[in-house]
């Protein structure tokens, strides 16, 4: 069985405020900064290496999903939108994570 230390989404038992401050709370974002200094190519190269795919049932390559964001900016923001729509029949595998725990 796992032990607290072990659990990736902390806050599914609500113990905590789901909210932003709450996650900053828990040190949900701690090592956000780190990461983004390492740069785009970076970050997807190293979930590529990964093998992280999608939670739906396609188990999309998430690496290769991310690579499709355009490299180049004309000065505009760019926006990585997550479809959290869980329409297998009968499913509800991912509501606590997006209620209680949605900032891992």
């Amino acid at each position: 069985m796992l032990s607290d230390k072990d659990r990736i989404f902390t806050n599914l038992y609500c113990a905590g405020d789901p909210g932003l401050a709450g996650a900053r709370a828990r040190g949900d974002w701690d090592g956000t900064k780190a990461i983004l200094a390492r740069g785009r190519d970076a970050i997807i190269d190293e979930i590529k290496e990964s093998g992280l795919r999608g939670r739906g049932g396609a188990g999309f390559p998430t690496g290769l999903k991310w690579s499709f964001m355009p490299k180049e900016t004309d000065g505009r923001p760019s926006y990585l939108v997550i479809n959290a729509d869980e329409s297998e029949p009968g499913t509800c595998k991912d509501r606590d994570i997006l209620r209680h725990d949605p900032h891992k």
